[in-house]
Formats: C-alpha cells, sequence, structure tokens
C-alpha cells in the first residue's frame, strides 16, 4: 500500500502459489536437504517431491500438541475493548468509527515500520493519518481489509468472548480468503469471515468441510479449464 502510493501504482506479491516447496526455498532462507548420492540427477524433482509428501502426513497425524506461544495481551485487549463497546459505544455507525481507531492503533508498529522500509518521511505519515484515508485504503487490501471486517463482526456482536486462539483463526482465515478462491473453516469464524466477504463484494467461497470444498473445486475447474488456476486454503481447525 505505501509502495503503491509512491510510485501511483499497487504492486502485490503472490501471497497463494502452486510452485512446489516454496515455504522451504532458498528465498526464504531455507536450504532443503540434497538427494541421497545414490540418485541420478534426473531425479531431484521426486525427491523433493517424497519429501515434501512425507513431511506434510507426518505433520497431519501427529499427535502431540504444539506449545503455545506467549499470551501477549491481544486477547485481554480486545475482551476490555469490547466489553467497553457492549456499554459505552453508542450506535453501530459509532461503534463501526471506535473498532476502526482501535485496530489504527493496534497496527502502529506495522505502519512505522512499513512506511519506513516504503520510503516514506514522518510528515508524510502524519498526513497521511488524518481523516478516513487510513480506514479506506486498509478496507481495500486483500487480506488486512478482511480482517477489519472479522473484527468489526465479533466487536458488534454484544457480549462476544475472546479466546486467545481467535488472534491466530482471524489472521491466518483473513490472509487465506483475501488470496484463495476457496476457504475451510470451522463455525465459529466462518460467519464472520462469510459476512465480511459478502460487504467487500469479494467472491471466496467459504466450506465447513473439505468434502464441500473439493466438490465446488471440481466444479470450478470444470467451468473453467482453460482460464488458470485456483487456490484453496484451509484453516487451522
Amino acid at each position: 500500500m505505501f509502495r503503491g502510493e509512491l510510485s501511483q501504482r499497487e504492486s502485490m506479491a503472490p501471497v497463494v502459489t502452486l510452485a512446489s516447496n516454496t515455504i522451504h526455498s532458498a528465498e526464504r532462507g531455507f536450504a532443503p536437504p540434497p538427494p541421497p548420492p545414490d540418485f541420478a540427477p534426473w531425479a531431484a524433482f521426486q525427491h523433493d517431491a517424497l519429501v515434501s509428501a512425507l513431511s506434510l502426513i507426518d505433520t497431519m497425524l501427529d499427535s502431540e500438541a504444539g506449545e503455545r506461544g506467549p499470551e501477549l495481551g491481544w486477547t485481554e485487549a480486545n475482551q476490555k475493548f469490547g466489553d467497553w463497546l457492549d456499554t459505552h459505544g453508542g450506535d453501530a455507525q459509532q461503534k463501526r468509527k471506535a473498532i476502526d481507531a482501535w485496530l489504527f492503533g493496534d497496527l502502529r508498529n506495522q505502519v512505522a515500520e512499513e512506511s519506513f522500509a516504503a520510503g516514506w518521511s514522518v510528515a508524510q505519515v502524519k498526513v497521511w493519518g488524518t481523516g478516513s484515508r487510513p480506514v479506506q485504503q486498509m478496507s481495500r487490501l486483500p487480506a488486512l481489509g478482511l480482517f477489519r471486517e472479522m473484527l468489526h463482526e465479533r466487536h458488534l456482536n454484544r457480549g462476544t468472548t475472546w479466546r486467545p486462539n481467535d488472534v491466530i483463526d482471524m489472521v491466518y482465515l483473513s490472509c487465506a480468503a483475501g488470496y484463495a478462491d476457496f476457504v475451510v473453516c470451522e463455525r465459529q469464524m466462518r460467519e464472520p469471515l462469510a459476512r465480511g466477504i459478502k460487504r467487500l463484494g469479494r467472491s471466496t467461497q467459504i466450506f465447513r468441510s473439505l468434502a464441500d470444498a473439493v466438490s465446488a473445486i471440481e466444479t470450478a475447474l470444470d467451468e473453467s479449464a482453460d482460464s488458470g488456476r485456483v487456490g484453496l486454503a484451509h484453516g487451522d481447525h
């Protein structure tokens, strides 16, 4: 967003890709293990495919839960803010403005870091941060726009209980729905995500089961076999 503002054009890096082994590629700082000595040079792809498949299977079948990261106060802060909104927030429009202000404050470190990386001056950021411009621009971003909508939906729902895993669900599902054509997630997050997609006029389809998503993907592929590839994202539930 900040780079596009300077160059008068938007440039978005791809987030969903069908390229193999991207997450462990050299571009991300990884050095994958080489094939065994008895593998022929032409068999490198088979080796990569085998390692990838076995790693995914091992991850999905792993019954030991990973350690939860430290709670940094996001859950408690949202709960206190939501409780305050329920009592003192005013009408829906006033509450939406308060939620946007809360979100902008929550993103202040990222705004500072990314605007600096894009070459903005402090004076430019101050001018940009006035009025409704930041909210309007952020709402057009694929992932952050949906995250904002989910935040609105949950805070406008009186009596919402915030849990530590909510931030993970909201960040990754809004990213998935922002860049993929099909997303699978549980009911708790499906409803606010689906409503956000509708409000923004997006075309992403949301499902509660992988089977339903697979059927929809097959239909889409049949209908647009020559129009490109489609992306699938699966929530961590």
